[in-house]
């Protein structure tokens, strides 16, 4: 059980520690994996941005995802649910729809503040506050690597068992701290899931520094790796936001 976000980040982050990250950035699902996101920025000196994904709810249960769309408009449908449902073509291309234009509000809003980070080259974390049935993960996942990462981590607090089998396949490797048989919701493993609100998320990215992107090169010249045991160099203004958030 996670206090909240910010304690399950943290307990991640110390995971995170242990690897060797060349120039890390840190892909945040909003709305609730950015709060996830900051935190482990923030303690591994990586950058932080977002990657822009949503589901695609069956037509009888809304709540319920039958797949997910990525930004870039690629579909991800989950096989198993996908055939149990059984979405028409026409409820499928509305909800495409639908999820675009949400898609593209959001984008505006957060581009704003935050314009995209580059992908080429680097260790990317991309992470959220937790994966249900994986399709916005995997979506996510479909869109970073098209962009040339130099290797993609999933990073998340708690997942079902077998969906973390199934990002396994669209990864480099995965961080899960939880990862229960018993498993109905991500909100049952955190004593605050509270709603996080769009403007919350700009006020995070706003305050996020770059991280190890503006650090000086050593003396050869080389960009900075975070190297195992290295202790987290953490911008002011992240800190004075998330001391606030805390509180």
């Amino acid at each position: 059980m996670f206090h909240d976000r910010e304690d399950a980040a943290r307990r991640l982050a110390a995971k995170l520690r242990e690897w060797e990250l060349h120039d890390p950035l840190v892909l945040a699902i909003p709305r609730g994996g950015v709060v996830t996101g900051a935190v482990l920025a923030q303690e591994l000196d990586a950058e932080l941005d977002i990657v822009l994904s949503r589901k695609l709810r069956s037509p009888d249960q809304p709540e319920f995802a039958i797949g997910a769309i990525s930004e870039d408009g690629q579909i991800y449908l989950n096989p198993r649910v996908s055939k149990l449902f059984g979405p028409h073509d026409e409820y499928l291309d509305q909800e495409r729809r639908h999820q675009l234009a949400d898609i593209a509000r959001r984008k505006k809003l957060f581009r704003t503040v935050r314009p995209q980070a580059p992908i080429a080259g680097r260790s990317v974390i991309v992470t959220d506050d937790g994966i249900a049935t994986g399709s916005t993960m995997i979506a996510a996942l479909q869109v970073v690597r098209t962009l040339g990462p130099r290797e993609v981590i999933v990073a998340v607090p708690v997942a079902p068992p077998d969906r973390l089998e199934e990002i396994r396949r669209w990864c480099d490797d995965v961080v899960c701290l939880l990862s229960p048989e018993s498993f109905w919701a991500i909100g049952q493993f955190y004593a605050d899931f509270r709603q996080v609100e769009d403007k919350e998320v700009v006020a995070i990215l706003r305050s996020a520094g770059t991280g190890s992107r503006n650090e000086p090169t050593d003396a050869n010249g080389q960009e900075g790796a975070i190297q195992k045991g290295n202790t987290s160099r953490r911008s002011h203004e992240t800190r004075a936001y998330q001391h606030g958030i805390r509180g």
